[in-house]
């Protein structure tokens, strides 16, 4: 949805991101702490042209690269063998069809005709190879391949071999195809990057397969060297448009009114259960907990709705997301205290009992992020008001990244990048790299099975019936999926349709101009 957005704001420093592998450009899945913006300068020139920033010593190869602005630039340049829309949904690219095994382990796609690089050489099934190894073991892309075995060339197609069934395979394909020079690679989309050190531009490529007319033949590029370059060019207006995260613990700065654009992500933001020990390990109490948080308030008030309220473990974005069991799973707290009650716990003036025991939760969070906590907070407020005692403890990341390694609590809250297909193998499996809380369910674990599998309607039937097995046993209690935003000079652009891997997506069908042409 698009909003005009008055903020004042101010740079929290250089892009950082922190994960519990490590510190990477934008690995999948992770998860990290989020972030609050605070106050800076004042715009000054009026915006004539559309420029976009570029930071020329970070490197622009769009499989390899860790710089997020550069990234962004390389939609304007690059294409994958598929797409995802704002919905999530896979579109067709440089694919024109594929077949697969009735296993579903063997994928064998059939590369587009006439389709070139900008230097006007045909693409080819090796240089398809070529992208997609190279993507098996960046920090971008290598989340994806953990099913991924063998990738072949054949004359115009190329055959993956998995070693786990996955029916939505093409939604992880949406890595750029490049084509290696020994520099900056080259691309099939629409631009080529002309120009070196600080004087470079996009130009329009003659050789783009689409050969759909473009808004403008040529962006000037503006060389940026550090953040507070970043956000004194946009506040001066001498750049069009900024992408980012606005609740990121790395989230810049910006001042001024301009137009924002949000998108949906698989950026899913959770409270984590310890279903090993403490009053978690009983379904029931987990089953109460999922009624126990007011999602509308968190993605309205504490993300200032750069977020979407949900209940399942996918966008509501996508059609893979079931209203009437969301619905189901809502705050209520008549909904909270007749499942306590059927779990066998008491309200008495003290609290929730059951026996001697009285129920009390601690929920942990990382503190490096403001916002974060101030959820957090909200979380621990609403479970008191329910008569739940529950207490807020606060900690830096690496104490954080042990509790939660350690199982040193009763709820953790909890964000994480799934993968386009929203797999949920590292959350619920045992042995899964994010499940914390210790869960295992024998029945969950083959329904996740059952939907990474299916495809078509048989897909849609599998998702809901994992999500309703999730709410009888839960893992987690999913809060909402956060939105990104792109910032654009009020009035300049319209027309933008931007999704998670590509903010340019259908740039060709974007309307762009000065302030008195738009108007």
């Amino acid at each position: 949805m698009k909003k005009r957005t008055r903020l004042r704001l101010a740079a929290l420093g250089a892009a950082l991101c922190l994960a519990l592998t490590g510190c990477t450009g934008d690995p999948e899945p992770e998860i990290t702490p989020t972030a609050t913006p605070a106050e800076s300068s004042t715009p000054t020139a009026e915006q004539t042209n559309f420029v976009l920033a570029c930071y020329p010593e970070a490197g622009f190869h769009p499989i390899t690269g860790s710089n997020r602005t550069n990234l962004n630039l390389a939609g304007l340049m690059y294409e994958g063998l598929f797409a995802l829309d704002q919905q999530f949904e896979v579109q067709q690219v440089l694919c024109s069809g594929y077949t697969t095994s009735e296993d579903a382990l063997t994928w064998t796609f059939t590369l587009r005709s006439g389709v070139t690089f900008s230097d006007g050489s045909a693409l080819t099934s090796a240089e398809v190879v070529s992208s997609l190894e190279s993507a098996r073991t960046s920090t971008l892309y290598s989340a994806r391949f953990t099913d991924i075995g063998a990738i072949t060339a054949g004359e115009g197609t190329v055959t993956i071999v998995l070693t786990r069934a996955n029916g939505s395979l093409p939604a992880l394909l949406d890595i750029p195809i490049v084509k290696e020079t020994g520099g900056i690679p080259l691309g099939t989309g629409p631009y080529v990057l002309a120009g070196t050190g600080e004087e470079r531009a996009l130009t329009a490529n003659p050789s783009w397969w689409q050969g759909e007319d473009l808004p403008r033949d040529t962006i000037p590029l503006r060389a940026i060297q550090e953040a507070d370059d970043l956000i004194h060019a946009f506040d001066t207006k001498e750049i069009s448009l900024v992408a980012t995260d606005l609740t990121a613990t790395n989230a810049l700065g910006f001042s001024g009114s301009y137009d924002t654009v949000d998108y949906p992500t698989s950026t899913m933001v959770y409270v984590g259960f310890n279903t090993v020990s403490g009053p978690c390990r009983d379904a029931g109490m987990r089953r109460a907990l999922l009624r126990a948080f007011d999602r509308d308030s968190v993605s309205t008030a504490l993300y200032s709705r750069h977020a979407q309220p949900a209940a399942l473990p996918v966008s509501p974005a996508n059609s893979l997301y079931k209203e009437r069991l969301a619905e189901e799973l809502s705050y209520s707290s008549q909904g909270v205290a007749d499942a306590l009650t059927g779990a066998g716990w008491t309200r008495t003036d003290s609290g929730w009992v059951s026996g001697r025991e009285t129920l009390s939760l601690e929920l942990v969070v990382s503190a490096e992020n403001q916002d974060r906590v101030a959820v957090a907070q909200h979380l621990v407020n609403g479970l008191n008001d329910l008569g739940i005692n529950a207490t807020l403890t606060k900690l830096d990341w690496d104490a954080y990244v042990s509790a939660l390694q350690k199982g040193d609590f009763d709820l953790y809250l909890g964000e994480v990048r799934l993968t386009g297909d929203f797999d949920l193998t590292a959350l619920i499996t045992s042995g899964g790299s994010l499940n914390y809380g210790g869960y295992s369910d024998a029945e969950a674990a083959a329904r996740l099975q059952s939907y990474r599998a299916a495809t078509g309607q048989a897909r849609d039937l599998s998702a809901q019936r994992l999500y309703e097995r999730l709410a009888e046993e839960p893992p987690f209690a999913v809060l909402c999926f956060k939105n990104w935003s792109v910032l654009t000079q009020w009035n300049i652009v319209s027309g933008l349709t931007p999704t998670q891997q590509n903010v340019f997506y259908q740039f060709a069908w974007w309307k762009i101009g000065s302030q008195e042409e738009t108007e």
